[in-house]
């Protein structure tokens, strides 16, 4: 059963989330660097023409840098950025982050909210369910060789 689209008050959709993680420059830059792999501040001022000022590109980097998705090294005056995460393991850690807190909401336990997720894999493919399944088989077996 299909539910209808509706916004709750300081509630944001998944994808909404995942947009709204990082601001536009941020997005911009971190694209920048998952495709370069290293960069600086004067490589992402060239590369997009010079129409946003060198200051604003270096604070950019700066902000990513503290928020721990970029790393940095020292080259002469200047300082190198690369990516800490990779694209997928940021997306990942922002669903895992989405999927924590709908847990932590879910006063009648995590019932509703898996059956949310296979009906919404099932309405989308039917391949996305059955690689579902396999990944609950194969954490089940994990979890038993653990024991």
């Amino acid at each position: 059963m299909k539910v209808p689209q509706f916004t709750l008050f300081g509630f944001r959709r998944p994808r909404e989330v995942v947009r709204l993680t990082l601001g536009k420059l941020e997005r911009t830059v971190m694209e920048e660097a998952w495709r370069r792999g290293r960069i600086s501040a004067s490589d992402i001022f060239r590369a997009f023409d010079e129409r946003t000022a060198y200051t604003t590109w270096m604070t950019t980097l700066d902000r990513l840098f503290k928020k721990g998705l970029l790393s940095r090294e020292k080259e002469g005056r200047a300082y190198l950025y690369s990516p800490r995460v990779t694209r997928e393991q940021f997306e990942r850690g922002v669903a895992e982050d989405v999927l924590d807190e709908l847990l932590d909401r879910t006063d009648g336990g995590a019932e509703p909210l898996l059956a949310c997720i296979v009906e919404a894999l099932s309405e989308r493919d039917r391949a996305l369910l059955d690689e579902l399944q396999r990944l609950v088989e194969e954490k089940k077996r994990e979890m038993q060789d653990e024991e």
